[in-house]
Formats: structure tokens, sequence, C-alpha cells
């Protein structure tokens, strides 16, 4: 059984089949086109194109920027901006004439992850994505919890807890509020907090290098941010308790996460008391398009396919 999944970015799309083992059968990337006629159109060819290498595929997922509303059907807080209002998954639906399972980068993230990933075996598991923004995801059990609202995991939007008067109220957020963890904890905020010290703009990889060099304000820099997502971390444990925390996206490769935030979210935890683990994503960069694919399970795919909210979610 074959099962195809597609993780729609801001600037590139792929699709990937794998076979029942986990394995790539095929992968395929084209930029993304910017306008949802073409976006629904280079999908459907992108398909067919991935079939036409590696056989027809029982299922079809996709892994989308934003979240779809389950109550209009419509998407919303996509940064490809095309895709916000639109009936996405059901017009991709009707142009590829079959049925498609649609979830949040970040869902499809945790649940590859969950399912045959760094988290294998876990039964609640947090993944996030820090990059250019802050993304999340929640597992429970081998599922997706999306939340009565489908909002379940945009931990971003939430405002830093335990902040310092040097670091309240925060920078202003692209949401509309202050202080968003997004702001103060991705790729973008570690960048921005080095060149307010210094007044150099840096990339976060040379940021890195600096602080490894002995650089002071690279370090401090780097402590910095490092406490800022400690307590980020702590307020999610304290509200879901995940067994597992598995980091996705550039700022999941600074090693000293795993070394120092152990020891920094502790304190910050309701009684003191964790031991919850913190991983990097297995499967990296692989992990949208393969949780995508797995959407579908294989009992879904072999029994009914019509519903149109993935089964593989649920609500908590």
């Amino acid at each position: 059984m074959r099962q195809l999944g597609i993780d729609l970015g801001g600037t590139k799309i792929e699709a990937a089949v794998l076979d029942r083992a986990g394995d790539f059968l095929t992968r395929i990337r084209i930029p993304n086109p910017g306008t949802y006629e073409a976006t629904i159109r280079d999908l459907c060819d992108l398909v067919a194109r991935a079939e036409a290498e590696a056989g027809p595929c029982a299922s079809v997922g996709i892994g989308i920027p934003g979240s779809i509303d389950p109550r209009s059907r419509t998407m919303r807080n996509a940064n490809a901006t095309f895709l916000n209002g639109r009936t996405f998954r059901e017009d991709f639906s009707e142009a590829l004439g079959r049925p498609v399972r649609a979830a949040n980068d970040a869902n499809c993230l945790a649940l590859s992850e969950a399912l045959d990933g760094a988290a294998a075996g876990a039964a609640c598991v947090f993944a996030i994505i820090i990059g250019t923004g802050v993304g999340g995801g929640l597992i429970v059990d081998g599922r997706i919890v999306e939340g009565g609202n489908g909002i379940s995991g945009e931990w971003g939007h939430i405002p830093l807890p335990w902040m310092p008067a040097d670091e309240y109220p925060g920078p202003d957020c692209w949401c509309g509020r202050k202080g968003c963890i997004e702001t103060m904890v991705s790729g973008t905020g570690f960048q921005n907090a080095y060149e307010g010290m210094t007044g150099k703009a840096l990339a976060g990889a040379d940021i890195i290098a600096a602080a490894r060099r002995g650089e002071a304000a690279a370090e401090a820099v780097l402590n910095g941010y490092i406490d800022r997502l400690a307590r980020a971390l702590a307020m999610l444990v304290d509200i879901v308790d995940p067994d597992v925390f598995v980091l996705g996206g550039g700022m999941s490769n600074v090693t000293e996460l795993y070394e120092k935030l152990p020891a920094l979210i502790r304190p910050h935890v309701f009684g003191g008391q964790w031991n919850g683990r913190i991983v990097p994503a297995k499967w990296g960069d692989s992990s949208g398009v393969r949780g995508a694919a797995r959407l579908w399970s294989d009992s879904e795919v072999m029994s009914d396919t019509s519903s149109p909210r993935p089964a593989s979610a649920s609500r908590m």
C-alpha cells in the first residue's frame, strides 16, 4: 500500500510517496507558484507525477501552513496569504477527483515523529517548529489533537511567561499583540536580539558560531534565548505535560538547547519536577511530508475514505 504526502510550503511544494514500511519511493519538489488557482493546478500535476514514478497511491494527505476553520472549512493564518478564506481542502479534492486529508504542517511534523520518529512509543508528544516563526503540534495516543476550534498547538501566540522588566512588554507581533513567544523564541527573534544588543545583523548560524568562539555578546544572546525557550516550554509542561518535546526548524540544530534546557525548565514547572525528554526530529525536514502521508491510517485507507475531517485528528 502506497501513501502520498504533500508538504505545502510558502516557497516550495514537496510530494513524496511512502510504502507500507515508511520508506520513500519517490520525492519531488517544485516552487510554490504563489497564486491560488496555480497552486491547485500544480498540486494535481504533482500527484500525477509522483504516481507515475511510484505507482498508484491509496491515499493523499497534505500539510498546510495555517489551519482550517472547522465550521466554515476555510483556511486561516496561512503565511501563503492567498490561501486564507478559501475552502482549500475541498477545492483541491474536487480538482484531484479523490478524497484529501489536510492538517497543519506542525501537526504533520508531530504525527510523523510520534509514529516512527524521535518520539515513537510516547503517549503524549508536543512537536515544535522553531524557524522564521514558531509552530506546534500535539499528539495524544497517536492522534492529532486539533481542538474544538482547530487551533490547538498555536503556542507561538501566547505571551512569553515570567518576563522580567527588561523584556516586558515584548516586541510587536504580526498578529497584533505584543510579547508573543514567536517574537522572542523564533530564529528571527534570536537574530533580532543579537542585532538589538550589538547593532549588527547576523544570520543565526553565525551568531551560534560566534558564541562558541567565546564572543561575549553572542554568548549572552544565546543564553538569553535558551532561558526564554525554557520558560515557554515550562508553560507547556504545566498545561500538557508531554512525555517528549520534539524540536524541528532551523534552531533545532543548536545542540546547546538539548544540553541546557532541562535544568532551566524545572524551576518554572509547578512543583519543580519534570523528567520529560527534548529531542531533535528524527526525520528532519522530511517529517512534514511523512506526516502528511500518514494522515490516513492503514485501516482507514482500506475502509471508509469519504470523511471530510481527518480521522487522525481528535478533540481533547
